[in-house]
């Protein structure tokens, strides 16, 4: 093991007092592993130190009762039995066993892992289908069976892959900073293991809510006690002449992630369509790969509208220094060929284009099945739609928000996730409201993006810090209430509000 890698803080084989504690928790090792310590009133906790979605240092998350939450993207771990259970992190972590030697607290071992599947719950039903092999329908198959539930699940993808982790193909994955292998949520042998029909390449071609079957697009028909829609968003085509040329890519999947890296192999300049989130991770990926990139968009700034003209400038900004050329308050009019000829008369000629001008949600078997639709599917705050016994979760589903006190719907990748598994809870009678503060971030070189709520429009941001120095916590307010808030390196003070939302304090 190189210096770099020796674990931190105290042997804890040695003991350690809790004078040593700060705030009460202390980093120590056992081994090369290293473990948290942390102090809850008369007891003394110890988990695995390292979060296991990203490996988030959590000796700097936030303790909220007897949980920690990790600072990098918000995953929660239960200090008593390791359990992940809040996403993005869904692996449990070890918890170890804590002594006290002479009025020394003493750790030498783990005590293991918590079972999966040892709850069981009230009469529940004997099939559930879930439509969507995406973030929410992976997270809802998961938490079924970590609940005990022992009936039929069958997953339906129209996908040509298990479930990934989509986050990941626009950012490291797409950069060649990750290998492929950490892209799946879960190996192959997980789904057989679990018990979980996953059927990948099988497209639904309507659902009968009333009489509870599914029909599938090769001609099979699939029946249910409990529907989950979890059919998620495509992106939006670009309606142009020219643009159902094969260079031209959209990113969604992990075929679309594969076929940019293949394209970018053999070019030499990209050519980016929209300053989205997405837009500009894709620009990031390609800079890494030592392309040319051009990224063109209408508006002024890039992602003005969700995080404002400061934010947008310094992203901007950002991007120029790593070499990105922008062309902005303008459009593509015409792809002839490599050539984009630009609605000003620019042309840029370009080897690869990836588009990126938003997503849809992906709602025409719920309207097809007579769901109320609003932009999205419509669900009550348990994330069961109009049908009795039909749930919906991720991109499509729109619900009554308690923190902005409006229907929202979001593409968020962990909203998705811990929507899956709040479906999952209500399928088998559990009766949870979905109450969690939307969160997601992104990625851009060496610079992360947190944010955390939702602010449709605001009329102040009030900014803490120093967004040029890459240090600085915004919050996004309406009528003096903060609705949201965006950070870069202010990983607690971002926990810390969100927790404040969940207890109505903002």
């Amino acid at each position: 093991m190189t210096d770099e890698k020796k674990p931190g803080g105290p042997d804890l084989t040695l003991g350690v007092s809790l004078s040593d504690f700060t705030e009460g928790k202390l980093l120590g090792h056992v081994g090369e592993e290293e473990v948290l310590l942390v102090q809850l009133g008369a007891e003394v906790l110890a988990i695995d130190a390292h979060c296991s979605h990203y490996h988030g240092p959590l000796a700097e998350g936030l303790v909220v009762n007897d949980t920690v939450r990790c600072p990098w993207h918000h995953a929660c771990f239960s200090l008593r039995t390791g359990e992940a259970v809040r996403p993005p992190a869904l692996n449990a972590l070890s918890v170890w066993e804590v002594e006290f030697e002479q009025g020394r607290i003493v750790v030498r071992r783990k005590r293991g892992v918590s079972a999966a599947g040892t709850r069981r719950t009230t009469p529940s039903p004997d099939r559930i289908v879930i439509v969507g092999g995406g973030a929410a329908g992976f997270a809802a198959a998961e938490m079924l069976r970590r609940e005990g539930f022992a009936g039929a699940i069958t997953m339906l993808s129209d996908d040509g892959a298990a479930p990934v982790d989509r986050p990941n193909l626009s950012k490291d994955y797409l950069a060649g900073t990750a290998p492929e292998d950490w892209v799946p949520l879960r190996p192959d042998d997980f789904y057989r293991d679990s018990g979980i029909d996953l059927r990948l390449n099988t497209a639904v071609a309507s659902i009968d809510a009333k009489g509870r079957s599914v029909a599938l697009v090769n001609g099979g028909n699939v029946s249910f006690d409990r529907l989950l829609l979890a059919t998620g968003a495509e992106p939006v085509k670009l309606q142009i002449l020219g643009s159902d040329q094969p260079h031209i890519q959209t990113l969604r999947s992990l075929a679309d992630s594969r076929a940019i890296i293949a394209a970018a192999a053999g070019a030499k300049r990209a050519l980016v369509i929209g300053a989205s989130f997405i837009g500009l991770e894709v620009a990031a990926s390609l800079r890494t790969r030592e392309l040319e990139v051009h990224v063109v968009a209408p508006e002024e700034r890039p992602m003005e509208r969700i995080l404002g003209a400061a934010m947008g400038d310094f992203v901007r900004a950002l991007h120029e220094q790593h070499g990105v050329i922008f062309h902005l308050k303008d459009t593509v009019a015409q792809l002839d060929g490599k050539r984009a000829i630009l609605k000003s008369g620019e042309v840029i000629e370009a080897d690869l284009v990836v588009v990126g001008i938003g997503v849809r949600p992906r709602v025409a078997l719920a309207e097809q099945a007579g769901l109320a639709t609003d932009h999205g599917v419509t669900v009550d705050a348990y994330l069961e739609t109009s049908t009795p016994g039909v749930f919906a979760a991720g991109d499509i589903a729109r619900w009554p928000d308690p923190h902005s006190g409006s229907n929202i719907r979001v593409e968020h990748w962990v909203v998705a996730e811990r929507q899956g598994q709040t479906a999952a809870r209500n399928m088998l009678g559990q009766h949870e409201r979905y109450q969690a503060v939307p969160f997601f971030w992104s990625q851009h070189y060496d610079v992360p993006i947190n944010y955390l709520g939702h602010a449709e429009a605001w009329d102040e941001i009030k900014i803490d810090g120093s967004i040029e120095a890459r240090d600085c916590l915004l919050e996004y307010r309406h009528g003096g209430r903060v609705l949201a808030v965006a950070s870069i390196y202010r990983d607690l003070a971002n926990l810390e509000v969100e927790l404040a939302m969940e207890r109505g304090g903002s």
